[in-house]
């Protein structure tokens, strides 16, 4: 079949190198001038299968509530007259409870594993380079009820396969001495050692690379203005490229164009309940190399990651639903250097951060949409929220199979299925 991907992050270009795979023509259609320059730019770094308890969780409504007036707190809510927003909130209070929640973490572990795998194998066939480290994610905790507020989780991730250990403050220390200047802190960690992190920008648009010379079109600087359909089949795809508009036509289409996939969709009747959740990141150079970190981490309690890039260090986190804009906000980017140069202060140029936003496409599960929609010639592989970088390879390998007719070698809430 002709397969029109639309969307050329991190999700959109793995899902076209396991089509090209499974002999399929390939065109890729994205608004930017190259691959992976909007959500998958500048993330957090972490490929990890142990970032898998939702947002939504038992704690998280009075924990929102607590941080409602907040300008820099980790999960910030700003209230709008936008009817999608609420509609969003409402189904995020709904994920809240415990069996939604441990649900929730069962799709997430299972998709997060096949897809390191997938990666793994992918890295190996194809000797990427994107700055990969195999050292695991290392969650540290600094206040003792975050930590016990973890352990829950933890082993509900242990019984689904996840090897996230609990270990004390002078394990984690020994496994990341970069974390000394705050060992009297540290209430408690939690290990993964199969793990990985790298860079999403540069694995996608190496990856890009791979696939053009495997065939696959990208037809680059072209927007996605809507489709063309007649009844319960999709016919084209609207698109504006320089001032010209031009209907693009294939067999079947996938959708993954992140945040902006829900409004595209809803000019034909499918609703997606996915916002933007604006995340932010801070990348600066290495100050000293004795004194910067090498095992990926994770501040729970703040919910930033830190990811090593080679000669860079990158710190990502935050949420904020305030709709589309990518704006920063000062006062959260401050936050980020804030915490990153009090647990670290002498590892990067904190001084020198470089500033990014992106607009991570969120559900309020945090469960991505991967599968069949109502059109029976349109897929769906997009909301992945903060774990695309994570979930891409598995979730571009499963909806390959889906097209392809084969059943996904992963036990995952596929839609349409």
């Amino acid at each position: 079949m002709h397969i029109l991907v639309l969307g050329a992050g991190v999700v959109g270009t793995t899902t076209a190198w396991f089509l090209q795979k499974q002999g399929h023509q390939v065109t890729v259609i994205d608004r930017q001038n190259q691959a992976g320059v909007e959500t998958s730019y500048a993330n957090g770094g972490q490929i990890s299968v142990s970032h898998a308890e939702p947002w939504a969780n038992p704690s998280a409504p009075l924990k929102v509530l607590r941080w409602l007036f907040k300008a820099d707190a980790p999960l910030l809510f700003r209230p709008r007259l936008d009817p999608d927003q609420w509609r969003w909130a409402l189904s995020f209070l709904c994920e809240c409870t415990s069996t939604r929640a441990a649900h929730n973490i069962r799709q997430i572990v299972n998709l997060g594993t096949y897809s390191r795998s997938q990666l793994q194998n992918l890295r190996e066939e194809v000797g990427l380079e994107y700055d990969a480290l195999q050292k695991g994610i290392l969650h540290f905790y600094t206040d003792p009820r975050e930590f016990e507020a973890a352990i829950k989780p933890t082993r509900i991730m242990q019984d689904l396969g996840c090897d996230r250990q609990i270990i004390d403050a002078d394990r984690a220390i020994s496994l990341e001495p970069a974390l000394k200047p705050i060992r009297d802190r540290i209430a408690g960690a939690t290990y993964t050692s199969e793990d990985e992190s790298g860079d999403a920008r540069k694995f996608t648009h190496n990856l890009a690379q791979k696939c053009a010379e495997a065939g696959v079109e990208f037809r680059y600087g072209t927007e996605v203005l809507g489709f063309e359909h007649a009844g319960e089949r999709i016919l084209g795809v609207q698109t504006l490229k320089d001032g010209c508009h031009e209907i693009l036509r294939g067999d079947a289409y996938v959708l993954s164009l992140g945040s902006f996939s829900a409004p595209l969709v809803k000019k034909v009747g499918l609703t997606l309940s996915i916002y933007p959740a604006k995340g932010y990141s801070i990348t600066v150079p290495v100050k000293n190399e004795d004194a910067a970190f090498r095992v990926s981490l994770t501040d729970d309690e703040y919910k930033l990651v830190y990811s090593r890039l080679g000669d860079r260090l990158r710190v990502a986190g935050t949420a904020e639903l305030s709709g589309y804009s990518r704006d920063l906000n000062y006062t959260r980017c401050r936050a980020i250097v804030r915490r990153t140069a009090e647990v670290m202060p002498e590892a990067g140029y904190w001084d020198q951060a470089e500033f990014w936003s992106g607009l991570r496409p969120a559900t309020p599960s945090n469960v991505p949409y991967v599968g069949k929609s109502h059109f029976p010639n349109l897929y769906l592989n997009t909301g992945h929220g903060t774990l695309g970088w994570t979930h891409a390879c598995g979730s571009a390998a499963a909806l390959a199979d889906i097209i392809s007719g084969r059943r996904p070698d992963v036990d995952f809430a596929f839609t349409g299925i």
